[in-house]
């Protein structure tokens, strides 16, 4: 796939097209960019990005402007040229693992394919990764050129892929890891891990008992941490005891009597102590709280 011409249109950028070079850009480690909606050299194209009202991608052809668009997912989110060059090239681009491009797509591509096309359903509001990359186009107090904004923003891009890509790969390595403590466990209520994996998804797929986790942080002391009642919610199964709220230090050792303890967050979804032992019977402690 060596010496390709890339075509996209040239102008404003946004974060389908963008994401769409820069995901090429992993795959191939040199083409040639053409930022044009001159059919001409459309046509003259390899891969056609955004642009040309067309999607054929056996012809290397992926714009969903035309009549009808592109497509859409299950779940009603339609494709943008992003969404439509990663179901040819994701894959390939996560090193031949499908699990981990499946991962990438429900947490970032169909999220910019959503925007994109104004499929505002289940779309966060505030500023978006989307509205980072438009703002990477020069405003009309600049007099920087649009085609290095252009190249700044893809540079932005294929850093943020990167890590959503080991982010993935790395949440799918922890399930195993996270089904077998959730078996090992003496008691279901409180999960221990050995070391820190995400753990969120896979303890709300296979427990419904579990109320804390138990890890050790990456400085060696230890964490109990509480078991929201779904991915992203605020709302925990069982909340650390209330007389905890923003102890720390002699404070918290003093009412728990546990003398290595740490802290305990305001909001009673974390706390820790030195040992392992010390944490376990923070998590007995907060068992027994009615």
């Amino acid at each position: 796939m060596n010496d390709k011409t890339i075509a996209t249109h040239n102008g404003n950028f946004h974060a389908d097209d963008v994401f769409s070079v820069a995901a090429i850009g992993m795959i191939l480690p040199s083409f040639t960019l053409v930022r044009t909606r001159d059919s001409a050299l459309i046509a003259k194209a390899d891969i056609v990005i955004d642009v040309g009202l067309e999607y054929d991608p056996e012809r290397g052809r992926f714009d969903h402007h035309q009549r009808g668009g592109a497509g859409e997912r299950e779940n009603g989110i339609p494709y943008s040229s992003f969404g439509l060059i990663w179901q040819k090239y994701g894959a390939d681009i996560c090193q031949g693992d499908q699990d981990v491009a499946n991962a990438v797509d429900a947490g970032l591509v169909s999220t910019i394919d959503a925007v994109d096309c104004g499929h505002v359903e289940g779309v966060q509001q505030g500023i978006s990764l989307s509205h980072t990359i438009g703002m990477f186009n020069p405003t009309w107090q600049e007099d920087s050129h649009v085609d290095a904004c252009f190249d700044e923003a893809v540079e932005f891009a294929s850093r943020v892929l990167t890590r959503f890509i080991a982010a993935a790969r790395g949440g799918i390595s922890a399930k195993a890891i996270v089904a077998k403590a959730i078996d090992d466990a003496a008691d279901p209520r409180v999960i221990v891990l050995e070391k820190y994996v995400p753990w969120k998804r896979t303890v709300h797929a296979l427990s419904e008992e579990a109320l804390y986790v138990v890890y050790p942080s990456q400085t060696g002391e230890w964490r109990i941490q509480t078991v929201p009642v779904e991915p992203g919610s605020f709302e925990d199964r069982k909340s650390l005891p209330q007389a905890w709220a923003g102890l720390s230090g002699k404070e918290l050792q003093e009412l728990t009597g546990i003398d290595d303890a740490m802290f305990c967050h305001n909001g009673l979804f974390i706390a820790g102590a030195e040992s392992f032992e010390s944490t376990m019977n923070m998590a007995s402690m907060a068992l027994e709280e009615a």
